[in-house]
């Protein structure tokens, strides 16, 4: 059975395979490497002749681990079940993190879990055991906080399915998230296809100070890039800046790198990602890292001139940075913490909270839960009490066993906090609320990473800001997002007021982490069953979807035309849908959810071009089917952003999509729908979309030439008889174009 923890054979093996190739690309480059392409060029499947044009060419690759959360796992090892394969290739994991819902508290919580996901469970540890695969248990932790507890390594690159894998780039490496077909590709044995990505250089100069942490640089970094401008590329960083970050701060900045598109973002070894191994107990890796510092770094001569290796650099002064928030409704809405009480006034924002919520796999490390319970005990010292609903959500049972030991549970729960399950929870959509009814507009403040309308507990009304956890603290200390902590005053009982100091907490517990001994399960092998039960609500064996039939697509309504911010959560909303993750046919109830389409004044509806009925459109898309009727979908900018959940292209697909044409595509979404076999397109003039009407019928003209950079030809047919033409380009390469004739990439595979 294939090893699944990160030996140090598989590092020093990884490490030697990288050194081959690196040797052979700089050759035909003739330049010095960024660590990035250390990274990528040296999992190369052929360095001899793959193309490296950035921002075109696509990379063949080889990752060196796979690692799946619960609710996508599902689909990703369904669809691996179909590979024919005995094993997983390459070290994988599963983690149950993000079906338990978050009500009551841990306990309360963790009992409902096992009680409503328990087949689900009993599915993924025993496809898990069966597969070679590793386990972690429900409540074990989040996916990327174990992951960089456990699993990764300066240099490495990883896939995963979950669009915050690059987590894992706060320890060196390029963790890259992806869509379930992908990994089911890799572990059964394929090689990884991605578009070689632009890079973008950050410059970190000074020290991090006071109240400023890496999930600040983030923020800041989002404000200059917005959610767009880190698509097809990765950020790396450098600069005499990077020390002054834990490693468990990088892994903040670079987890919320996804926020910005990003392929992934990664830093440069140094001495906190050492002692975070060594604490970590793998002392054995690091002594491995120390020995290829080459691998592991940018060349210096990138370090002497970014701006003649990156394609794009910037500049940020920690010592100058400033706390910020992002929000409502959008990580990239940034307002630095002065700015804060001016723009809830400017923008009729209520300041008062109804929450604050800290933890999540962006900022449940020792360091962030000390810095939190440093504000805390300030306060407590003063007789001030959390007038604030206060939730905390442990990463891992390591951070959760360390922080009981070493009594900073118990400052937290003496606050007042509901300590939750260490799982996603509110950061997904997981949150059962009492105290807010849907509509009802509110403010809340977290610690997490994603702030979308209706993200955290779906409801659309309410203000969803992200901070820092220490400010996030703060802020629910005064129960109000307009309190500044570096100048405002808060008032104890007695009348007395006080300003908070910055936080301090130390970056390690000082006894080392209580590790985790009851959370992880090794594999059997082939004789473990894999339960799944036919007549489960829940699971549903796949069945292939249907190879193009070789004609072009001819006279298709238009089912949806998406206006404006049109994420993944609006395609598949999670929250209570994610319980359907393994079973296609009833998740596919919830396509186009929260769409607002252009046609209709509800978001999720549209109209029925045969009697111009109004229906929801999962059920209008349902009813085209049953009539043997294609569609197409019809998208805004930058459509598909956010998680990468593989089911916003799996259940259009389901319910017979044809093609998806948008003005700009999200990266994974976009590879998602090439995977499932719908064609995905984007308008060469944007000015396009504004063509299409209610009532048209389109033609995708040029399907039997489809060729790599070859344009395609989009016929608008309206009601009046009159036409249209729009050009319509793509990204498909020779192997892309051949999922898209056999139905699938998986058809592709089984077919080969």
């Amino acid at each position: 059975m294939a090893t699944i923890e990160t030996t140090s054979e598989l590092v020093k093996n990884s490490y030697d395979k990288a050194r081959k190739n690196l040797e052979i690309v700089r050759k035909r480059l003739g330049r010095p490497l960024t660590l990035a392409e250390k990274i990528l060029y040296g999992r190369l499947v052929d360095a001899e002749n793959q193309e490296l044009e950035r921002g075109s060419s696509f990379l063949l690759l080889h990752p060196d681990r796979v690692a799946m959360q619960d609710a996508t796992a599902q689909m990703a090892l369904l669809q691996f079940m179909l590979s024919g394969k005995e094993e997983a290739a390459v070290p994988s994991t599963v983690h149950c993190d993000h079906i338990i819902r978050a009500h009551k508290g841990r306990g309360k919580d963790m009992e409902v879990a096992m009680s409503e996901n328990g087949e689900v469970y009993d599915f993924l540890e025993s496809v898990s055991s069966r597969y070679g695969i590793g386990f972690w248990k429900p409540g074990a932790g989040i996916i990327h906080q174990v992951v960089l507890e456990n699993y990764a390594f300066p240099g490495g690159l990883m896939i995963g399915t979950d669009s915050h894998t690059p987590n894992a780039g706060g320890l060196g490496m390029c963790a890259i998230g992806v869509g379930g077909a992908d990994a089911a590709d890799v572990m059964a044995g394929l090689p990884w296809e991605v578009k070689n990505p632009n890079l973008i250089g950050v410059h970190l100069k000074g020290e991090l100070n006071g109240w400023v942490s890496g999930k600040d640089v983030i923020l800041k970094l989002l404000d200059i890039l917005t959610v767009k401008g880190g698509t097809d590329k990765i950020v790396e960083y450098f600069g005499e800046g990077v020390k002054s970050l834990s490693c468990t701060g990088k892994a903040t900045t670079t987890n919320m790198g996804a926020e910005l598109g990003a392929t992934c973002s990664v830093f440069p070894y140094d001495k906190r990602m050492e002692d975070y191994l060594k604490v970590t107990e793998r002392s054995h890796i690091a002594e491995i890292v120390n020995q290829n510092l080459d691998l592991v770094t940018a060349d210096d001569e990138v370090l002497a001139d970014p701006s003649k290796y990156y394609d794009q650099v910037i500049e940020i002064d920690l010592s100058t940075l400033e706390p910020h928030l992002v929000g409502p409704h959008t990580p990239d809405l940034a307002h630095t913490i002065s700015e804060m009480g001016a723009h809830c006034k400017e923008n009729g924002w209520d300041p008062k909270l109804s929450a604050a919520l800290i933890g999540s796999c962006t900022n449940s490390s020792y360091e962030d839960v000390g810095r939190s319970v440093s504000i805390i005990e300030q306060a407590k010292a003063k007789g001030y009490e959390m007038p604030t609903p206060f939730f905390v959500s442990p990463g891992s049972n390591m951070i959760q066993n360390t922080i009981e030991r070493d009594g900073l549970m118990t400052s937290l729960t003496e606050a007042g906090a509901t300590v939750l399950a260490n799982a996603c929870g509110p950061c997904i959509g997981q949150w059962e609320r009492d105290d807010v009814d849907k509509g009802d507009i509110n403010t809340i403040v977290t610690s997490f990473n994603r702030n979308f309308r209706a993200r955290n507990d779906s409801n659309p009304a309410t203000l969803g800001f992200i901070g820092s956890p220490e400010l996030v603290t703060a802020l629910g200390l005064a129960g109000r997002i307009d309190f500044n902590p570096l100048t405002d005053e808060l008032e104890a009982k007695d009348g007395t007021k006080f300003k908070l100091d910055p936080p301090v907490a130390p970056e390690f517990p000082e006894s080392g982490f209580v590790p985790d001994e009851v959370g992880y399960l090794a594999p059997k092998g082939s004789d473990a069953e894999v339960k799944v039960n036919p007549t489960s609500d829940r699971l549903q064996i796949l069945t292939p979807f249907l190879p193009w039939d070789g004609k072009d697509f001819k006279d298709l309504p238009v089912l949806l035309k998406a206006e404006g911010k049109c994420t993944t959560d609006h395609i598949s909303p999670a929250g209570p849908w994610l319980k359907y993750r393994g079973h296609l046919d009833n998740i596919s109830d919830n396509m186009f959810l929260g769409a607002n389409n252009q046609f209709t004044e509800e978001p999720g509806t549209g109209v029925d071009f045969r009697n111009g009925e109004v229906k929801n459109l999962s059920k209008l898309a349902r009813d085209y089917k049953a009539d043997g009727i294609k569609w197409i979908a019809i998208g805004d900018e930058n459509y598909g952003e956010g998680s990468s959940r593989e089911h916003a292209a799996m259940c259009p697909r389901h319910l017979n999509v044809a093609a998806v044409i948008t003005r700009s595509f999200a990266r994974i979404h976009e590879t998602n729908l090439k995977k499932q076999g719908v064609f995905a397109g984007m308008f060469v003039n944007p000015a396009d979309y504004d063509k299409i009407k209610s009532d048209d019928k389109l033609d995708l003209v040029g399907l039997d030439s489809f060729a790599p950079g070859k344009t395609l030809t989009l016929v608008i047919n309206h009601k009046d008889g009159s036409k249209d033409e729009a050009e319509i380009r793509h990204t498909y390469n020779e192997e892309q174009i051949k999922w898209f004739e056999a139905g699938s990439a998986l058809n592709l595979l089984r077919k080969n």
